[in-house]
């Protein structure tokens, strides 16, 4: 993953218009209790708590003496580090809807079915998730395809949806962070100068305690989903199913050749494109949809009008032009992350942090912390990643730190965290790929809560992390 971005520093910050600590928590204040009001209290949609964010952070650049130029240029440079995200967006919405037209997501949910009982499918989901997100290196794409048909086997086995994405996500976070093919992992290793598989393997101890403790209680979780499946509903939905759609081997060919360009390494954004237009072409010449019609799903998506109301409920898309309320929430909260950096606050209180720390353990703590703090504020995992990577590594060689403990705490507790945030543009993602809202999904997304928990209990345990402080390092070096 190339990112050309580079953050400002608190010693690059103009003295004459770098904000004091306490000045910096303004507007960060204001996001936090607009957001809160908004969205929790008022119940209104996060574009408008939002919008009210950027207002204030605007108005406190002004105050620093920033030009409109200045904040534009911020503004920008966020949409243009999130301009992948907002593609993928696009094209997922399309990509969902020619599957589900071609009868391909149909037809993982029909065998699904005959394959999955309740007790078992919470674990088997997280584990499949994880395996083909580890494959292909794309949490995204995992959870926008298979996680879909996920969503519809699991309300046909009489487990909740939240649940349902609740396990996928864990699993697609947990492949992700551990494929060398994911973009985030090689962004972790580029922006702390660490070799690649040296970043992934530190990972990989608090990866496996944080996922296999979600299998675990996916498992539980699993036992307790038993006997709940309605009378004569699995065979309720495959017969819908069977009886719309054509159900041949072919109707797999978009998902072959998605997961194969995935395979050979294809970045996601052309893989994905390809994906939607092997839906369409699997439409026309398998399920007999017409050139025009085909097309139409790629853009308004589909209505399906099979015999059940629960599989026209869970076959219906909303194709690209669906998409616009997840895309302005997520380009609103990107233009908010640019204002924050570009106005100095978020190098401030990176400042701040580092000033704060006394050991090692407390150091990498702080990054993980400060990592998932940047997910609240800049709504965008890159930031996440590339702010405390940067900024912070010249701290870490300070105690003497190999950077690999750097990378592992930003993605231990940056990457997996995003989704957890409503207006974060993982959580958007989410909840519109799978048709959950991110409240409702959170309390099962165990791997987003666990990953960030283990890292910190691995620092309070001073397992695998160096326990030398600073002072005595001071002293060592007199």
């Amino acid at each position: 993953m190339a990112l050309d971005f580079t953050p400002t520093t608190f010693d690059e910050l103009d003295p004459e218009r770098r904000p004091t600590f306490r000045l910096a928590l303004v507007p960060v204040i204001s996001v936090v209790v607009f957001l809160g009001i908004g969205s929790a209290l008022l119940g209104l949609d996060p574009h408008v708590p939002l919008l009210w964010s950027i207002v204030v952070t605007g108005a406190f650049g002004h105050y620093l003496g920033y030009s409109w130029d200045d904040l534009y240029e911020g503004a920008a440079d966020a949409l243009l580090m999130g301009m992948q995200a907002i593609l993928i967006i696009f094209t997922i919405y399309a990509l969902i809807a020619t599957w589900v037209d071609a009868g391909t997501i149909p037809a993982m949910m029909y065998y699904g079915l005959e394959l999955l009982s309740p007790q078992i499918f919470l674990p088997v989901a997280a584990v499949l998730a994880a395996v083909v997100a580890f494959a292909i290196g794309s949490s995204w794409t995992t959870v926008g395809t298979l996680g879909v048909a996920f969503v519809g086997i699991g309300s046909g086995l009489g487990v909740p949806a939240p649940m349902t994405v609740g396990a996928v996500i864990s699993g697609a976070y947990a492949g992700d962070k551990q494929s060398p093919l994911s973009d985030t992992t090689n962004l972790a290793a580029g922006v702390t100068n660490t070799p690649l598989y040296e970043h992934i393997y530190r990972m990989r101890t608090g990866t496996a305690i944080a996922f296999g403790i979600a299998v675990l209680a996916f498992a539980a979780l699993g036992l307790q989903a038993s006997g709940t499946v309605p009378s004569g509903q699995i065979d309720e939905i495959q017969t819908a199913v069977a009886g719309a759609y054509s159900l041949s081997l072919l109707v797999f060919a978009p998902l072959a050749v998605t997961f194969g360009l995935a395979l050979r390494g294809y970045p996601a954004l052309p893989t994905l494109v390809v994906g939607a237009f092997a839906g369409v072409i699997t439409s026309i010449l398998v399920q007999g949809t017409g050139f025009v019609p085909a097309w139409e799903v790629f853009i308004e998506g589909t209505d399906p009008e099979t015999t059940s109301s629960l599989v026209n409920e869970l076959l219906a898309t909303d194709g690209l032009t669906g998409s616009a309320w997840t895309i302005t929430v997520v380009v609103a909260a990107l233009v908010l992350g640019g204002l924050l950096e570009k106005t100095g606050v978020l190098a401030v209180l990176a400042h701040h942090l580092s000033q704060g720390v006394r050991s090692s353990g407390s150091l990498i703590a702080g990054t993980g912390v400060s990592a998932m703090a940047i997910n609240v504020l800049t709504a965008q995992q890159y930031m996440s990643i590339v702010l405390p990577g940067m900024t912070l590594r010249n701290l870490y060689e300070d105690f003497s730190l190999d950077s690999d403990e750097l990378s592992r705490a930003v993605e231990a507790a940056g990457t997996p965290t995003g989704a957890l945030i409503p207006w974060h543009a993982g959580g958007v993602f989410m909840a519109s790929a799978t048709g959950v809202a991110t409240l409702e999904y959170a309390p099962f997304y165990l791997f987003g809560f666990l990953s960030p928990l283990v890292l910190f209990a691995m620092v309070a345990m001073g397992w695998d992390v160096p326990t030398t402080h600073r002072a005595e390092r001071v002293q060592s070096a007199d």
